[in-house]
């Protein structure tokens, strides 16, 4: 066999060693752990879309176009993932009116770095007003004085966004106390100009960091419009 075959084979052999150990970290480093999707949920969620944003679809997926990060002020995951959980939205006056549709994420990570899939990543969450259609959202268990966001959930947050950003077009990263700028937006659906509510998670700072380690992606600015 020729050296110029054998060193060809050696490469390739390396580059599927490699695809391998890149698939087994991607499966060890997300755990499927689904909230409750029954036919109730996907009714609620095809009628959030309508209703929302006037899109009538068969499907409740979406075409990701933004990563949303949040907190959820909730102490621990069992507790978050509880919250998510049920496909009716329970205790929650203030968006209420709007739909029955349980809020949720597609990920949650939790306070040592794990991370939990929800959701499909393609299936619409209810997490962020008038942008649900197109983000995909990560709740961060915690967020409150006495339990703020840790290192590891920012480690795993940079991992999460470099993931998507690597497997969906995704073209702006935000806190979700950002949301409102997009008022305006061409990716702004939210059919209801009363329908807003002040947030401040993941904070400042949390952001900042988790932009600075992932400006590879060259996401794009956010509107220039100010959060009230």
């Amino acid at each position: 066999m020729k050296a110029s075959s054998r060193g060809n084979m050696k490469y390739v052999y390396l580059l599927g060693i490699l695809i391998l150990m890149v698939s087994c970290s991607d499966s060890k480093r997300i755990i499927d752990k689904p909230i409750i999707f029954d036919a109730e949920r996907k009714q609620l969620t095809l009628d959030y879309l309508f209703d929302r944003y006037g899109l009538e679809q068969e499907e409740p997926r979406i075409t990701p176009k933004m990563i949303v990060l949040h907190w959820t002020v909730i102490p621990t995951f069992a507790e978050s993932f509880a919250t998510f959980n049920p496909s009716r939205l329970p205790n929650r006056a203030d968006i209420k009116k709007a739909s029955a549709l349980n809020v949720s994420s597609q990920f949650m990570v939790d306070r040592d770095g794990t991370i939990y899939r929800l959701l499909p990543e393609t299936t619409m969450a209810r997490h962020v007003i008038g942008l649900n259609h197109c983000a995909i959202g990560v709740e961060n268990v915690g967020g409150t004085g006495d339990l703020p966001l840790t290192t590891a959930q920012l480690k795993a947050n940079i991992w999460l966004v470099d993931y998507l950003s690597e497997k969906y077009e995704i073209e702006f990263l935000i806190g979700h106390y950002e949301y409102t700028r997009f008022d305006g937006h061409k990716l702004w659906l939210e059919k209801d100009a009363g329908y807003r509510t002040e947030k401040t998670d993941p904070g400042k700072g949390f952001m900042k960091t988790i932009r600075e380690a992932t400006t590879k992606w060259n996401f794009k600015s956010l509107p220039s419009k100010q959060i009230p």
